[in-house]
């Protein structure tokens, strides 16, 4: 039998079929962001959909349509789509990335607070999550609100599309902000709080499981047989550690893309010591423990592309010694989630002289961010949560040079696979799952990188000087720099 992995990310949807043991074919599909005010992000979910009929096309070509077993997720989290009472889409879909309610999720905080939020949720209010959006449609377009029927996150929408059933899973559940994660269900008291009905709130399901068959105009549409099976998959960060096999107690999965995250599995309920790390449910019935720094890759292109207007290769080419750098990089280009939750948080250089180097101010770039992901490291550890290795996934990991420093300056082995789309793997090994096989990936067979005693020694030094500068640098942070 055949599979489907489906990845619905912010610029693009990726699409893998699969066999129980490899990936087969591949497609992509791409579709417009738009941007209608500074910091705000949103997209048509009629766009979301269109991509993935077209992409399914091209994945089953020439194969007999009995073959696709399953179908599954992996979606981009926390946007915000809203039904009307025909099942009609009421305005585009606000994403992670919009800013728009900042100041909702600002007041969440402050009332009921931070220890409410966590005691019903595990996790405090961001303005990239679902409920603080909701909040600022109830204010702002107060008419729309008053239609809602129904509430869904990104994948959910295509689920919905595909199958009829309004249903999410638990893992995008939990960055709604309107979830019980340590009980697995939704909250009453953060919907009452919201002014959300529990009723326009989908079903809740386990990542594994069903949430329905295809409908029979989408298999007149697909070729497709109506007993195919579509499971309701993870959100993107928890499909990547099913992609990449970090998934058991302690395992650790990074991801350096655009922006960077840090995923722990963890086999029991957690309060952490810093809220601004995420708390959710895993994929696989237990929870994770998810730090997110918004500028991990960008910032190298940043600086590479923008700054410099050269090469990633050239310049680290020119990079050999590793630990002896004087100049210190703050990568907070774009504010800061994780560990500081400080959205006018920005980048700095420091200890610039005059016999400061575009090597050191390169070598900085890719160092503070490593040492951003050894900020969160050590709040995670703080909480009783080791790490003791990690996989790497994420367009950064193609860097050797990168992968070096990070493994230095965390102080853990990291195994990288380059070949594989992490959250498209993981999405198709969802869908099998959910059919009923047991799929076991081989151990990952990419490249080891271990870190050097004495380079580690010199990184444990220079992240106790980094450590100090976004306190010493918190007071500059005003109105003038946004």
């Amino acid at each position: 039998m055949l599979y489907i992995g489906i990845d619905l990310g912010t610029s693009s949807v990726k699409l893998a079929l699969f066999d129980g043991h490899e990936i087969l074919r591949t497609a992509r599909r791409s579709y417009p962001v738009y941007h209608p005010r500074d910091g705000w992000s949103e997209q048509n979910p009629e766009d979301w959909y269109a991509a993935v009929l077209s992409g399914i096309r091209e994945l089953v070509r020439g194969l007999d349509a009995c073959d696709i077993a399953g179908i599954s997720f992996s979606g981009q989290m926390h946007g915000l789509v809203t039904l009307d009472g025909d099942g009609k889409v009421l305005r585009r879909a606000i994403l992670w990335n919009d800013g728009r309610s900042e100041e909702q999720a600002h007041r969440l905080n402050e009332t009921p607070g931070e220890s409410y939020l966590v005691e019903h949720t595990g996790n405090i209010a961001f303005a990239g999550f679902t409920a603080p959006k909701l909040l600022w449609m109830r204010e702002n377009e107060p008419d729309l609100f008053a239609r809602i029927d129904k509430v869904l996150l990104p994948k959910d929408y295509i689920a919905y599309r595909l199958t009829g059933r309004v249903a999410t899973d638990v893992t995008d559940a939990s960055g709604t902000l309107l979830f019980d994660v340590k009980n697995r269900s939704w909250s009453q008291e953060m919907c009452e709080l919201c002014g959300v009905r529990k009723e326009w709130l989908p079903d809740v399901l386990e990542s594994t499981q069903a949430s329905g068959t295809l409908c029979p105009q989408v298999c007149d549409l697909l070729g497709l047989c109506p007993r195919t099976k579509v499971i309701i998959g993870a959100g993107d960060n928890a499909a990547s550690a099913v992609g990449v096999g970090a998934t058991a107690d302690g395992a650790c999965n990074i991801s350096l893309g655009t922006s960077g995250t840090m995923l722990v599995s963890c086999k029991e309920y957690v309060r952490l010591s810093n809220h601004s790390v995420h708390f959710f449910c895993h994929a696989n019935g237990s929870y994770l423990a998810l730090a997110c720094i918004l500028s991990a890759a960008c910032a190298d292109e940043w600086w590479i592309k923008t700054v410099l207007q050269s090469d990633f290769n050239y310049e680290e080419n020119k990079i050999s010694e590793l630990g002896n750098n004087h100049t210190y990089f703050l990568p907070y280009l774009a504010g800061e989630r994780s560990p500081h939750n400080d959205t006018r948080a920005r980048g700095a250089f420091v200890g610039l002289s005059l016999s400061t180097t575009r090597e050191d101010m390169t070598l900085a770039v890719m160092e503070g961010v490593a040492f951003a992901f050894r900020d969160n490291l050590e709040v995670l550890r703080k909480s009783g949560i080791d790490v003791q290795s990690a996989t790497v996934c994420g367009g950064g990991a193609s860097s050797r040079l990168w992968l070096k420093i990070l493994c230095n300056v965390l102080d853990i082995p990291l195994r990288v696979s380059q070949d594989r789309s992490a959250a498209g793997y993981g999405a198709a090994q969802l869908a099998a799952q959910g059919c009923g096989m047991k799929v076991l990936f081989p151990e990952q067979d990419g490249v080891l990188y271990a870190p050097q005693p004495e380079i580690a020694e010199r990184y444990r030094e220079r992240y106790r000087h980094f450590s100090m500068l976004y306190g010493a640098l918190k007071t500059t942070y005003d109105d003038s720099f946004n």
